[in-house]
């Protein structure tokens, strides 16, 4: 910085060249001396100058080039009483104060913002972005803000004014009604309401904020994530769909424990279908049915037996019709008969035919 230079005991130029790009207020270091009656005041553009007089507020000067006498100078001529035509040396403080814009200033929310979304409900909302500051009246600024500090800096009322930032960003946001998923589109129209409702606060201080920016509004991570997924789906709202997509993304993932669990429902399920007869491409085709037992043979045919008769031969004979021979005694047991595979002629009673006399009655005895 380079302050006005001493002309003897007097000081005849007063000046300030900021060389710093954070300084707000500085105050002319007079060092003990007096100011010439008459010296020269130089404000620069994006300047103020404030004089105070045994602590109170006096004159304050635009940019511009002054001399410093009792026409220009009215308030500091009434605290000190000058006479007309008063000429001499005095006393003052002089605060120069930077009234251009300190850009580029930040803020954030420290804790989330709690809010209640008609989609999600209640939601944790983040927010941050920049601002732009610059004083709007030096002398209400010294006097609430500065004090005597000789060297007041942006970094000293930033803290503060991201404060009364935060306060008013937070009922802000939480009163819009806007769904969290618009929000994003409509940064624009919030940084307008939370500058109109700090504006009156921050002119307590002196202060203006000429540009006010909302960056972003970000939600917790674990709903963005969630509704990166749904996005990517593109089914929002249908539950099923959702867990059958997650499910396969982590089946994708190398290691998953979900790819995992999956695979080994998938393996038990498909044991379960081959016990029950079911492949992994369906149902089995049935087996062939087992062919029809044969029916049972045919009943062997009845032996023809032939009866030797007075030398001849008479038959055949089936059995039932022997057993009516034997029963009206045409054909007793020494009876000669034959059949296909016997030796010879035998005697009826030494033949299978035996059963057929075993079935006659014996004749009645005499005399019945």
């Amino acid at each position: 910085m380079v302050f006005g230079f001493l002309k003897g005991e007097f000081i005849d130029v007063i000046t300030w060249l900021d060389d710093t790009r954070d300084t707000m207020v500085w105050r002319f270091e007079r060092r003990g001396n007096a100011i010439k009656y008459g010296a020269k005041l130089t404000v620069r553009e994006g300047q103020a100058a404030v004089f105070v007089h045994e602590g109170q507020m006096a004159d304050v000067f635009g940019p511009g080039m002054y001399v410093l006498e009792t026409n220009n100078m009215p308030i500091m001529t009434t605290l000190q009483h000058w006479d007309h035509g008063f000429d001499s040396p005095f006393k003052s403080e002089i605060y120069f104060v930077n009234t251009t814009r300190f850009n580029d200033q930040k803020w954030g929310t420290k804790n989330p913002i709690m809010c209640r979304d008609p989609e999600f409900g209640p939601v944790r909302l983040r927010a941050f972005g920049t601002y732009s500051m610059r004083v709007s009246d030096p002398a209400v600024f010294l006097k609430e803000i500065v004090g005597t500090d000789g060297e007041f800096t942006a970094d000293e009322i930033s803290n503060q004014i991201r404060n009364v930032i935060m306060q008013e960003a937070s009922q802000v946001l939480a009163k819009s009604g806007i769904p969290v998923l618009d929000m994003a589109s409509n940064t624009g129209d919030l940084g307008k309401l939370i500058a109109a409702a700090i504006a009156p606060q921050i002119a307590a201080y002196g202060l203006a904020l000429p540009e006010f920016y909302i960056e972003n509004i970000s939600l917790p991570e674990e709903v963005e994530k969630a509704m990166d997924k749904r996005t990517s789906m593109g089914v929002v709202g249908d539950l099923n769909k959702y867990m059958q997509f997650n499910a396969a993304e982590g089946m994708a993932q190398p290691g998953s424990g979900v790819g995992a669990m999956v695979g080994a429902g998938m393996a038990a399920g498909m044991g379960m279908n081959m016990a029950a007869g079911v492949g992994p491409w369906g149902a089995a085709p049935a087996a062939p049915q087992a062919a029809a037992p044969p029916p049972p043979p045919p009943p062997p045919a009845a032996k023809a037996w032939h009866v030797a008769e007075n030398g001849a031969t008479k038959g055949p004979f089936g059995e039932a019709e022997l057993a009516a021979l034997v029963a009206s005694g045409a054909l007793g047991r020494a009876t000669q008969v034959w059949t296909a595979g016997q030796d010879g002629w035998k005697a009826a009673g030494d033949t299978e035919l035996a059963k057929l006399f075993a079935m006659v009655p014996p004749p009645p005895p005499p005399g019945a």
